[in-house]
């Protein structure tokens, strides 16, 4: 049994897969809300499950949040096509769609209880140009340069893959397309959210600009969130 273990590791070790990986991350004893995996200097928090559905959906986000701004500042045109990722109960997926009539809003999620509440919050809504997506924790399953906007709301912190996500995602964006995080700030102390489930600019940059990403702007008309715009880098 030994022996077979032994084998099994070096197997594991010397694999591409593993290598890579290996590579990119490094391990340390879960903090609070952490994964325990570290990437660029920053914990992965862990994710939020779709029980937490209640909370998307509360009557105080929008005035918390500046919503109806995040929504009036998105760079698109009605014929964008749109990936929200991580779209949990679809709070922006419905509210982005009527923006893009011509267009097409994705929404991804890797939990299945969310696909079917956004499949069938749809077909209720009547929005016929907004699709689920069932995504992985490396891929948003997105065809490839189709995309003009890919947009994460309090999502970029939890994945479990960044760096994964990040080059799938490039590859789904046209040539001209952008990345936008919305993301509670990190550098702000009084804000009321668990450490782990901000991030602060200098983070976001860091991170996308070693994957391809280059930084355009940072609108700052949000209360307590960042609203951080990138498009692919030459």
């Amino acid at each position: 049994m030994r022996f077979i273990s032994a084998l099994c590791f070096l197997i594991m070790v010397f694999s591409p897969a593993f290598s890579q990986e290996s590579s990119s991350y490094t391990y340390q004893s879960p903090s609070r809300d952490g994964s325990g995996k570290i990437y660029m200097g920053r914990e992965i928090s862990l994710i939020m499950g779709f029980q937490g559905k209640a909370w998307l959906e509360r009557n105080s986000r929008e005035q918390e949040e500046s919503v109806s701004l995040a929504i009036k500042n998105l760079p698109v045109t009605e014929e964008s096509v749109v990936a929200d990722i991580g779209a949990g109960s679809g709070y922006y997926t419905f509210r982005i769609a009527p923006k893009v009539p011509k267009g097409k809003v994705y929404a991804v999620e890797i939990q299945d209880p969310a696909i079917d509440y956004l499949k069938s919050k749809s077909k209720e809504l009547g929005y016929s140009n907004v699709e689920a997506i069932k995504g992985s924790a490396t891929s948003p399953n997105l065809p490839a340069n189709s995309v003009d906007l890919v947009i994460m709301v309090d999502v970029y912190h939890e994945l479990e893959y960044p760096k994964e996500m990040l080059q799938s995602i490039r590859k789904s964006l046209k040539p001209d397309g952008k990345v936008l995080l919305i993301e509670y700030r990190g550098e702000d102390a009084w804000i009321p959210i668990k450490p782990l489930h901000k991030m602060t600019v200098a983070q976001a940059r860091k991170e996308l600009e070693a994957n391809g990403f280059k930084f355009i702007e940072n609108g700052k008309f949000m209360k307590i969130q960042h609203f951080l715009i990138f498009g692919k880098e030459d």
